[in-house]
């Protein structure tokens, strides 16, 4: 059977034995047929509290949070109807886009470009949020479980903050969108290390589609709701990246909203374990670095069982990446069982290790073998990993029932027992 796998930007054709592939996707949802309407009708129809319009008033400063380069929000139709919404009440001079990159790194013009369009690029101020930059980042005290709060400048100081994201399950946050676009979106590395330390990322309430009771998520929400969000505007998205629904208002009853749609979508039950699991990272723009890719594993690793194979597409355009501390953590240690060890045994997080513990919790769990475009074998070898060149023969060799994630992390398999 020819199963379409999400990778880099044009896809991966695979074919694999009929007879013992199961093939799990997402509840199909149809695109609204103006995607540009219903993000109006959000802003406007609000799930809690009143219209954007009624909360601004002419005079104020306005930041908006918005997701990098690494995440497929739409932002070129939600924020065009934010600006729309607030002309004639706000200045454009008064408003500025904060890319929220957490520890990732900021992204280029021509990236910025390609990811608002031309035209809000040439009308409002665009700002790559750097948690690393002492002099762009604010105070806001201890929140949550002991969280020290750095948030950015711009962010803090603004009249009105407003959040946009997107909302799909996330593999430790429980869901993305809603208050990460403030933590760790907009927050001070201490803030990301102390959000993502070993002991929360260990708690197995970090998961998929987990929120309350979440450690994470727990004070995720703690520090949005101390730090304050004017409006929030979050999108459920297809799997062609277009909009199902789209969400807005009061950020907690938004983001409750937005999440039982996604878990609809999205969260799938297994009866049983699989022997073998092919996942992807659903392709550009989430496959464009191993880092990202982990989300691929993790989501395959839920219904894999203790000892099978996981096999994970992801073209990695862009390395490791090269940026970051994920390789150097990822390569710091001869296996992932001593990885684990090594972040167990330390006092204070390093940036990037919780990618590095999951992912080596995961190959603990499973035999994990890339398919990549980008990374040659001794870059895998060097990350505990392996390389198929050929992910069609490499499923025949190997026995057992197959389980395909074409959409890799979009889609949340569970075991139902």
């Amino acid at each position: 059977m020819r199963v379409d796998l999400a990778y880099g930007a044009d896809g991966l054709a695979v074919d694999l034995p009929a007879d013992r592939t199961t093939v799990i996707t997402p509840v199909a949802r149809p695109a609204v047929a103006d995607e540009a309407a219903e993000v109006r009708r959000a802003l406007r129809e609000p799930v809690a509290g009143p219209p954007l319009r009624e909360r601004v008033r002419p005079g104020q400063t306005v930041a908006i949070s918005a997701c990098d380069g690494t995440r497929p929000q739409p932002r070129h139709l939600m924020i065009p109807a934010i600006l729309a919404e607030l002309d004639g009440i706000v200045r454009s001079g008064d408003i500025v886009i904060l890319v929220a990159t957490g520890t990732h790194r900021g992204n280029t013009e021509t990236e910025l470009r390609a990811m608002f369009g031309d035209e809000v690029v040439n009308a409002v101020r665009i700002v790559n949020h750097d948690a690393r930059d002492a002099s762009s980042l604010r105070w806001m005290g201890r929140h949550g479980k002991d969280v020290p709060v750095w948030l950015n400048r711009e962010w803090t100081d603004a009249d009105v903050r407003i959040t946009t994201g997107f909302v799909e399950p996330h593999f430790f946050a429980g869901f993305s969108g809603g208050p990460k676009m403030v933590a760790p979106g907009l927050a001070a590395l201490e803030t990301v290390l102390t959000l993502h330390d070993a002991a929360r990322i260990a708690d197995p309430r970090a998961t998929w589609g987990v929120i309350e009771g979440n450690p994470v998520h727990d004070d995720v929400r703690a520090i949005a709701a101390a730090t304050g969000v004017t409006f929030a505007l979050d999108v459920v998205l297809n799997r062609e990246q277009r909009i199902v629904r789209a969400f807005g208002g009061d950020l907690p009853a938004m983001h409750a909203a937005a999440t039982a749609a996604a878990r609809a979508t999205a969260m799938r039950p297994v009866a049983e374990p699989f022997d073998v699991v092919v996942t992807t990272n659903a392709g550009f723009p989430l496959d464009q670095n191993l880092y990202q890719s982990v989300k691929g594993m993790s989501a395959a690793a839920q219904v894999v069982r203790p000892g099978g194979t996981i096999i994970c597409a992801a073209e990695c355009r862009d390395g490791f990446p090269d940026h970051g501390s994920y390789r150097e953590v990822l390569t710091s240690a001869a296996s992932p069982e001593a990885l684990l060890a090594e972040i167990s045994r330390r006092t204070e997080t390093v940036s990037d290790q919780w990618q590095v513990q999951i992912q080596a919790r995961i190959q603990r769990h499973a035999h994990v073998i890339m398919h990549t475009s980008y990374l040659d074998d001794a870059d895998l070898a060097a990350a505990h990993l392996e390389q198929t060149r050929d992910i069609a023969a490499t499923v025949r060799a190997l026995p057992g029932r197959v389980c395909v994630l074409p959409e890799g992390p979009m889609t949340i398999p569970y075991l139902t027992a």
